[in-house]
């Protein structure tokens, strides 16, 4: 403001100072006027053309002059307006002071709420950083399951592939297999005609050749021999096992007290006498092996060119032995392969029978012999004094005398049922 009024000050004296410049010059020229009309008439139209010159100036100024006033009075009027946006200026200043003094305290309680509120932001970022890593974590284990189920897909794909594979190979398989059924089923049923038709004819060559009171007594034997084992053989055979079942329960009983005494007094004593032994006769048993493994090398260079002496000699004997007993060899078996067909021919369904009985005894034997092997085993290993002696050769051993002794007393037990007086035997067979 103060530089807009320096201005206009300085205008206004500039326009004054230039309105009595020329009011000054126009009262010269007019004396010399006055004074040149008396002395040269030359200068009349010089002094015309002043006048106009003057009376252009007089309009100049009278139009200076009226600027200056509308200036004048627009610096007045610029004057009150400034006066008036300074006194605004301070009102506004002072409103501004007001404000301020008010507006400290309104910022120092919204600066309180913005920091509460910057900190409750903070924590809410943070939850949130938490829950970004959290939610990368489950990302890259969802990644990894991801990436693991691909390959469990992928391999589950080549098993797929390679079972759908093997299931077109079976179904193949089953295909041609029933194809094989259905021409075995056809051969069957031509094998089961000419087998009928076989048997028949069998038949009749078996009635021809075995005569009918045999074929009676054998069926009067097989019934009385299995009418006997079930009536008198197999109770007494019950009986016999549960009395060596209660007898070693009671030996198991009785056993038992002394059992712990041999364990408590004598197994020691034993074994020291035992060690004793083996320590003694350890060289001695050394030397005697070396002896007989020498004895033997001995015995068996000598023997040998002997042996081979009486082979050479008794080989053209068994040679020419040979030769002269294979034509009575031939005719007999030619003889007697008819009447051995016509046998084997009528036994066979008897043959059939038997060796599937046989096979179910062998089974039934062989998982009674494993049983009797592991009882052998386990009573062995009970007791200490047993427990060296538990060897597999041992419980063999053990397992074939209990077999060989079963076989012998059931042998006795059945000859026990057989009648043999000739009166009985007649009864069976007649």
């Amino acid at each position: 403001m103060a530089t807009v009024k320096l201005c206009t000050i300085l205008i206004v004296f500039a326009l004054i100072c230039s309105g009595g410049v020329q009011i000054r010059a126009d009262s010269g020229i007019e004396d010399e006027i006055i004074t040149s009309d008396v002395s040269d008439s030359s200068f009349k139209i010089e002094l015309e053309q002043l006048k106009s010159k003057i009376s252009v100036l007089e309009l100049g100024v009278e139009d200076k002059t009226r600027e200056s006033k509308s200036k004048d009075e627009k610096i007045l009027r610029m004057e009150s307006v400034l006066q008036e946006k300074l006194d605004s200026i301070t009102s506004l200043k002072s409103e501004i002071d007001s404000l301020q003094k008010k507006g400290s305290l309104d910022v120092e309680e919204r600066v309180g709420k913005a920091h509460a509120r910057a900190g409750e932001l903070e924590k809410q970022v943070e939850k949130l950083r938490k829950e970004i890593e959290s939610q990368n974590v489950k990302k890259d284990t969802l990644e990894a399951r991801a990436s693991e189920a691909e390959k469990k897909t992928q391999e589950l794909n080549l098993k797929l592939k390679s079972l759908q594979k093997t299931n077109d190979e079976q179904k193949s398989r089953i295909r041609k297999t029933e194809r094989a059924l259905q021409v075995a089923e056809e051969e069957m049923m031509r094998a089961k005609i000419e087998a009928t038709t076989k048997i028949k004819e069998l038949m009749e060559v078996y009635g021809a050749w075995l005569p009918p009171w045999f074929a009676t007594h054998l069926l009067k034997c097989q019934s009385f021999f299995v009418t006997h084992w079930t009536f008198h053989g197999k109770p007494a055979l019950d009986l016999t096992f549960e009395k060596a079942l209660e007898k070693k329960a009671q030996a198991q009983k009785w056993a038992e007290p002394h059992m712990e005494t041999v364990k408590s007094k004598w197994i020691p004593v034993m074994k020291e006498q035992w060690l004793a032994v083996t320590t003694y006769c350890e060289p001695h048993v050394h030397t005697l092996t070396t002896k007989t493994v020498e004895v033997y090398e001995s015995s068996k260079n000598a023997i040998k060119p002997h042996i081979v002496k009486a082979q050479n000699f008794a080989d053209p004997y068994f040679q020419n032995a040979k030769k002269i007993t294979k034509p009575y060899i031939d005719q007999v078996a030619t003889v007697t392969k008819p009447h051995f067909d016509k046998a084997r021919v009528a036994l066979k369904p008897y043959t059939k029978k038997v060796v599937h009985a046989y096979g179910k005894f062998l089974k039934s034997a062989k998982t009674y012999h494993q049983q009797v092997q592991g009882t052998v085993q386990e009573t062995l290993n009970k007791y200490e004094l047993t427990k060296p002696l538990a060897t597999k050769e041992l419980v063999w051993f053990a397992r074939r005398c209990l077999f060989t002794n079963q076989g012998v007393y059931k042998l006795r037990l059945l000859l026990r049922f057989i009648p043999t007086d000739e009166s009985g035997v007649g009864h069976v067979l007649g």
